[in-house]
């Protein structure tokens, strides 16, 4: 059983930066694909990032790619998303989620989720 708590939402300006963290209890942190997922009012929840056990492969939706980062520490079993040069269109509620598949694109692909962090960019 892996238990993920996401923190590090806000209100930031346009342009301005953010970092989420994901920590995660459990055993075997380090054998889980790691995925960000967020899901604005009226819409559905997305793909935002995802990365691999090694750190090394990583995966971006078009939409953020090139703004924003995502890394981990599994000695710390946690998580980050690095967003930058954040636009209003990012305003959602942002997920962390597990899974010990090797599919890491769609909800579907996760078997463990956080409760949520709440990011708005204000125009």
């Amino acid at each position: 059983q892996v238990q993920l708590v996401e923190s590090g939402g806000g209100l930031v300006q346009a342009g301005g930066s953010l970092r989420l963290s994901c920590a995660a209890s459990g055993r075997f942190f380090s054998s889980y694909v790691m995925g960000w997922f967020r899901q604005a009012p009226g819409k559905e929840r997305e793909f935002v990032a995802a990365i691999r056990w090694s750190g090394v492969d990583t995966y971006y939706a078009d939409s953020v790619k090139g703004r924003f980062t995502i890394s981990r520490d599994n000695a710390k079993n946690t998580m980050y998303l690095q967003m930058n040069s954040l636009k209003p269109e990012d305003t959602a509620v942002y997920y962390c989620a597990a899974t010990y598949g090797s599919s890491w694109s769609m909800v579907t692909d996760y078997n463990y989720w956080g409760q949520g962090t709440q990011v708005t960019v204000s125009s």
